[in-house]
């Protein structure tokens, strides 16, 4: 698993790549929150686009990142999701969390 973090005015993008699973969400969630607490964006962008396995660990990840964001009033989007992902988020009901792009295969 790595990361591509891309701080851009009052937006941060994080490219995700690899396999989010309970052994990697940690790191994960560390870089992740130091980056926004370094940055207070917006908007903070999650890129599954380079993802080829999740778990449960995954919705976590995008759950705990909204509850962050969303106490000063920034928003959550999750992008370039391949079409599994996608399903399995949106049973999660994370589309009700964060703006959901289409991404990866087409639905």
């Amino acid at each position: 698993m790595s990361t591509v973090l891309s701080p851009v005015n009052e937006t941060l993008t994080v490219l995700l790549t690899g396999e989010i699973d309970h052994h990697t969400a940690a790191a994960l969630r560390e870089e992740i929150d130091a980056a926004i607490e370094e940055h207070h964006p917006r908007l903070l962008t999650l890129d599954f686009g380079g993802v080829s396995f999740m778990d449960s660990s995954g919705i976590g990840l995008v759950m705990g990142r909204y509850k962050q964001v969303s106490a000063y009033g920034g928003r959550v989007a999750v992008a370039n999701t391949p079409k599994p992902l996608r399903r399995v988020m949106r049973l999660a009901g994370l589309d009700r969390l964060a703006e959901m792009e289409n991404g990866g295969t087409s639905q």
